[in-house]
């Protein structure tokens, strides 16, 4: 599978240029509407989360305290390129079927084109955070670049998840629905909306531990803590092994399950 990508290098670029331009094509104001999608929902966080319901500042681990925007925006902006590609990436076969039929076609690239391919929008929203932090007076330190890294981190761990449920939707087709309530619930059982940090106390061990398994929550905290909090992810050596640790096996098995069924992907298709 490494050795298909890396030899088809420039045709997975090309597609996933295409994939993102052919999202919008049509509307009048193109790929516009793929960065006003996240601005305008971190808005409307914003009015009701800080306006109506008066969360004011929120604080991170290291005691740092920060409006609430900022807090929101650097922990759901992974949030935004993690639902995007699980949710298109589960579907990517059926949306290039005419691709899957073809013989000479490296189909295992498929996967890997919804994960570049959203990765503009990302690129554009961490940007766009990072901009918001300086209108606060809140300046990036040498920190921030390890989004970087969580966005790499977080990239192999989409990719293989949609290695896995792209292969199983071509024989299930319900597992597009199925991962689409899963991230409507993933969304709050991520702590994105609500601060995991100040909630430590009061709630069980067991809960806090069943809570920090999930790995998107190594991603959003590592994101507040590279913009907040400014510390490093070497901080957290035993959760970060596990993230690496999970996501690998995530990776061997998806690429697996894709190539054990990849033979039969152009009849059912």
């Amino acid at each position: 599978m490494i050795r298909e990508i890396i030899t088809n290098r420039k045709l997975i670029g090309k597609l996933a240029r295409n994939d993102f331009k052919q999202k919008f094509a049509g509307s009048t104001l193109g790929v516009i509407w793929a960065f006003v999608q996240p601005v305008v929902t971190v808005l409307v966080y914003w009015i009701v989360f800080e306006k109506c319901l008066n969360q004011g500042t929120q604080g991170t681990k290291a005691g740092i305290e920060a409006p609430f925007v900022l807090w929101l925006s650097s922990g759901i902006v992974p949030w935004f390129y993690f639902s995007e590609v699980l949710s298109s990436g589960t579907v990517v076969l059926q949306e290039y079927n005419y691709l899957v039929k073809k013989v000479v076609f490296p189909i295992g690239s498929l996967p890997l084109v919804k994960s570049i391919s959203s990765l503009f929008v990302h690129g554009f929203f961490v940007l766009f955070t990072l901009l918001m932090f300086c209108m606060y007076g809140i300046w990036p330190t040498g920190y921030a670049l390890q989004v970087i890294y969580y966005s790499f981190a977080l990239m192999m761990l989409t990719t293989g998840l949609i290695y896995l449920t792209s292969a199983l939707c071509v024989f299930f087709k319900d597992m597009a629905q199925l991962i689409n309530i899963l991230l409507q619930v993933g969304v709050w059982a991520t702590p994105i909306m609500w601060n995991f940090d100040a909630m430590t106390d009061s709630i069980p061990g067991w809960l806090s531990v069943v809570l920090q398994i999930n790995p998107m929550y190594y991603i959003t905290s590592g994101y507040r803590e590279a913009l907040i909090a400014g510390t490093g992810f070497w901080t957290r050596p035993y959760l970060t092994l596990y993230y690496w640790i999970l996501t690998i096996v995530i990776l061997v098995v998806g690429t697996r399950v894709f190539k054990k069924l990849q033979p039969q992907f152009a009849d059912v298709l």
